[in-house]
């Protein structure tokens, strides 16, 4: 007999506790696995894996990796945390990965007026931001870029070697400094051309501040704004046609003022109470901010910062009828992988913003609380307690699925109130920071 397949009778109580047990091994084996797949299934859980804190920049830094443009958006134009963050970032990149250019959502000629601060000490950076951060860029007026301004001046004393920069890569303001270089420059190597590109920016040369130039741009009739367009077009043409004893990088700095100057008369040659021409505008503009950042980086060779909304920085839009294309879809196009965008979501908290129930849009300060179920933010308040990093472009199959779906986002500009925008946040971003609460940053 065998043994094994005609147990004694003593051994049958036996063996059926064994199988009993096996049984049950293998039951609680498959519910551990089944609790497993739904881990793994559990968008939270998976992000909460990807997840590395904020604090270690180390994790950032791996993240922009060798992007020569890195796009750092704010969920708010007005709150400090935004602020102060992507500023510890940039010296974190300026003292590890050699970035050198901070560029900024600014106007074109205030980039170069806070550059003379910052590489030469000129001026007074308090003066230089209320003269400056004007209208809509009254945003800017804060304690927190004070800050980061003057940082990057006593950067640029103790290491001369290898010095920081400012940038602004926006259009809405030209300053008289652009006219007078652009003037200058003809007067030196063209005199006899000199009365006719000073009538061709007559008009357009500002007579006050940004606010004053801005209102009186805007009051102008659109045929008078065209035609100012025109006049400064002409001149751009001009001096691409001409050739100047200059050496060729101060020459490429003039035809770049002038090209400035264009760029801020086209913007007002839109017709702003149409509709479809503000979508137009707003197209042109991130385009030129595209431009102007791709400009400076193949001048200088500098790897840079863009500090900018996550409307602007973000790979693609949330609104195509008014805002159609945005500057990080130019960039993500002209230099592929070598841009970055790093996106910012928030849980709670205030912020500054132009007043829209007020009639003169002053700045004010505003409060928003908990995110509303069914938007992305109220899912990432419950990732990890900490503010965290999540690289959208690694993050596990289950991440990934939760984060390509559309659901409401918070996007607070510089004016409020503001209604969430319906948004992938896979796709619009490379990288993603979350913070749980913001502060209002501190206005000057």
């Amino acid at each position: 007999m065998d043994p094994l397949r005609h147990p004694p009778t003593t051994a049958r109580p036996l063996l059926r506790h064994l199988l009993l047990l096996l049984s049950a091994l293998a039951l609680i084996a498959l519910a551990a696995e089944t609790r497993a797949e739904q881990r793994d299934a559990d968008p939270v859980r998976a992000m909460a894996r990807a997840a590395r804190p904020l604090a270690d920049l180390r994790h950032l830094e791996r993240a922009v990796g060798a992007a020569t443009v890195v796009g750092v958006g704010e969920a708010t134009h007005g709150s400090s945390e935004f602020f102060t963050a992507k500023h510890r970032l940039f010296r974190h990149l300026v003292e590890h990965r050699g970035f050198t250019t901070y560029a900024l959502e600014a106007n074109w000629s205030t980039g170069l007026r806070l550059n003379d601060y910052v590489l030469h000490g000129r001026g007074d950076p308090r003066a230089l931001m209320r003269e400056e951060f004007q209208e809509s860029y009254l945003i800017w007026h804060t304690r927190e870029h004070l800050d980061l301004i003057r940082w990057m001046r006593r950067h640029n004393l103790r290491h001369p070697e290898r010095p920081v920069q400012f940038m602004g890569n926006d259009l809405a303001y030209a300053g008289p400094r652009l006219f007078d270089a652009v003037t200058a420059h003809v007067a030196r190597h063209h005199p006899r051309l000199l009365p006719e590109v000073e009538r061709r920016y007559r008009a357009s040369r500002p007579t006050g501040g940004v606010h004053e130039t801005i209102r009186a741009r805007l009051a102008l009739p659109l045929g008078e704004r065209r035609a100012m367009a025109r006049d400064v077009r002409a001149v751009l043409d001009l001096l691409e046609r001409l050739h100047t004893g200059a050496d060729a990088r101060r020459h490429a700095f003039v035809l770049h003022h002038a090209r400035a100057i264009v760029q801020n008369a086209t913007e007002f040659a839109y017709d702003l109470d149409d509709p479809g021409q503000v979508g137009e505008a707003m197209r042109y503009r991130d385009r030129i901010m595209a431009e102007n950042t791709l400009w400076w980086q193949r001048q200088t060779g500098h790897r840079i910062l863009v500090s900018a909304h996550n409307g602007h920085i973000r790979l693609k839009t949330s609104d195509p009828a008014h805002h159609p294309v945005v500057q990080g879809t130019y960039l993500r196009e002209a230099i592929g992988a070598d841009y970055v965008a790093v996106g910012f979501t928030f849980g709670r908290g205030s912020f500054n913003a132009l007043d829209l129930t007020d009639p003169g849009e002053s700045l004010g300060t505003f409060r928003v609380g908990p995110p509303a179920p069914g938007s992305h933010e109220h899912t990432l308040e419950r990732v990890s307690p900490r503010d965290y990093v999540l690289d959208l472009r690694t993050a596990p199959a289950a991440a990934r699925d939760w984060l390509a779906v559309e659901r409401p986002a918070r996007d607070i500009g510089n004016a409020w109130p503001a209604e969430p925008v319906p948004l992938r946040l896979l796709g619009s971003y490379d990288v993603l920071v979350h913070l749980h609460r913001v502060r209002a940053a501190h206005r000057l």
